[in-house]
C-alpha cells in the first residue's frame, strides 16, 4: 500500500513525526491523537496515513481501522454519549485540507462543551425524494 504525503501538511508532518503529538490508537493506515484545540475533554482525530483532501479522494484500504479506533477511543474515555464527525471542504467547515476525522464526547446537554450542532431541515415531498434515489442509483 502506497502512502501518499504532502510536505506542507500539518497531517503529514504529525504523521512522520516531524510535530509531536499525544498518539492515542496507530495501525499501518491511521494515526489517531488528542486535538489541541478540543471542544471537550478528550476530543481525539483520527487520520489515514494517506493524504487526501476530501473523503472521496481517500483510497478504500485507508478507512478499514478507522472505525475501529473510533471505537477504541470512545471506549477508553467511557464517552456514553459523543460524536463522530468528517468534514469535506471549507464551507463545510474542515479547517484541515487531509481527510480526518474527530471522536467528541459529548458529557452534558447544553452548548457549552462538546459539538454544537444546527440542523436546518430541508422539506422535500416524497415525489422529490423518489426522483433523487432514481438518480443517485444510477450513479451507485
Amino acid at each position: 500500500m502506497a502512502a501518499k504525503s504532502l510536505a506542507s501538511c500539518i497531517f503529514c508532518k504529525i504523521i512522520k513525526g516531524e510535530i509531536p503529538s499525544f498518539k492515542l490508537v496507530e495501525t499501518d493506515t491511521i494515526l489517531s491523537f488528542l486535538d489541541i484545540g478540543p471542544l471537550s475533554k478528550g476530543h481525539a482525530l483520527i487520520i489515514p496515513k494517506y493524504h487526501a483532501e476530501k473523503l472521496h479522494e481517500l483510497p478504500d484500504e485507508y478507512f478499514a481501522d478507522v472505525l475501529p479506533a473510533a471505537k477504541k477511543i470512545a471506549l477508553a474515555l467511557n464517552a456514553e454519549n459523543y460524536n463522530l464527525l468528517q468534514n469535506n471542504g471549507r464551507i463545510a467547515h474542515q479547517e484541515v485540507d487531509h481527510v480526518h476525522f474527530h471522536v467528541i464526547p459529548k458529557p452534558a446537554p447544553g452548548d457549552n462543551e462538546g459539538l454544537v450542532i444546527g440542523w436546518p431541515v430541508q422539506k422535500l415531498t416524497m415525489d422529490e425524494l423518489k426522483k433523487l434515489q432514481e438518480e443517485l442509483l444510477t450513479k451507485l
